[in-house]
């Protein structure tokens, strides 16, 4: 039998030095951490809300050499908001974004959607990006919730009518109109005249074409990519509430992540949310247009009268009182007294 020399103890502990170098050059590499993530939306697989998000999570993997795996989810593939929420609080999900339901755990979430706060979108930016923005991102985490910096746009919700143009608060007298399940929504209307009605948006466009109600109002977006447009002939740009959609991640599963894996999410999202910003400005444009040529009679009222109506009926001060004096008085540091 032929035999292998024996090495020489020298020989046999420089092997074991070697070979202990090398597994310790390795160690980091096999021990990194893959981090599978998911991130859910009710936005439309088209819409700028999904593609940018789309974009980012794409830069994030290249940046992180493919140790985040960020998988989007649109068009309520995960549940719907409210399921989504859910899932983000309990940690069973990682990112979400939406605008109502985080309501129901922090009331001053909402604060945004008071009725014909913000002008125009230099306003709406100024307070989302400002003062506002940081005062209901800090409320979020301290219900155990992490909000990055920039939030989505949903866009300016505008009412829409089967039968007649709006043009003025007396045009809502006794209008029946579908709105959200949200009180901010239901008690502006009551105090506008009209006769709000809470209905699942999966059953609007049946109530609007057999007249189960007169109206509605959403962001055109929605009117369009939902064909509410079909149904209803005039399209009033009230503006009266801007909606815009946070991005949530559960506080502890966000903090247990490793500082740069959370700088490079934390960049990349910002930064879709602001190109988000402009292609949802682009698309409202064309999607006038669009829906002009489809026979909608577009008008755009005088907003002052509405927002002297909401006043002399008390909605200010109801929801002054009902957010607190501390969080109304950064709102109107941006749209000016109320």
């Amino acid at each position: 039998m032929i035999t292998q020399p024996l090495l020489s103890r020298r020989r046999f502990g420089a092997s074991l030095a070697g070979a202990a170098t090398l597994a310790g050059l390795a160690r980091p590499v096999m021990a990194q951490r893959k981090y599978r993530l998911r991130y859910g939306t009710a936005f439309p697989a088209d819409h700028p809300g999904v593609t940018r998000i789309q974009e980012a999570a794409q830069t994030i993997g290249t940046e992180t050499s493919g140790q985040v795996d960020l998988q989007v989810f649109p068009n309520s593939q995960l549940g719907s908001e409210p399921d989504m929420f859910s899932q983000v609080r309990s940690g069973a999900l990682d990112f979400m974004s939406t605008s109502g339901v985080n309501q129901t755990i922090v009331p001053v979430g909402g604060i945004n959607a008071v009725a014909f706060a913000f002008p125009d979108y230099a306003h709406v930016w100024a307070a989302m990006d400002g003062d506002l923005g940081a005062y209901v991102r800090a409320q979020f985490d301290k219900a155990g919730l992490h909000v990055f910096e920039k939030p989505l746009d949903n866009g300016y919700r505008n009412i829409t009518s089967g039968a007649r143009q709006i043009n003025r608060p007396d045009d809502l007298k006794g209008f029946k109109i579908r709105v959200p399940g949200n009180q901010l929504w239901v008690t502006m209307f009551k105090a506008l005249g009209a006769a709000p009605a809470p209905i699942q948006f999966g059953e609007l466009y049946a109530s609007l074409q057999t007249h189960v109600v007169d109206g509605q109002e959403n962001p055109l977006a929605l009117i369009y990519s939902a064909k509410l447009y079909e149904v209803q002939k005039y399209t009033a740009v009230t503006e009266h509430i801007w909606d815009g959609h946070y991005i949530f991640a559960n506080g502890k599963k966000w903090a247990a992540m490793p500082g740069d894996v959370r700088t490079s999410i934390t960049k990349n999202l910002n930064a879709a949310a602001e190109k988000e910003r402009a292609d949802v400005l682009k698309m409202n444009d064309e999607l006038v247009s669009t829906m002009t040529k489809a026979g909608v009679v577009f008008n755009k009222p005088d907003k002052q009268p509405f927002r002297d109506t909401l006043k002399t009926a008390g909605f200010y001060t109801e929801w002054k009182d009902r957010f607190g004096a501390e969080p109304w008085s950064i709102l109107e540091k941006y749209s000016g007294p109320l």
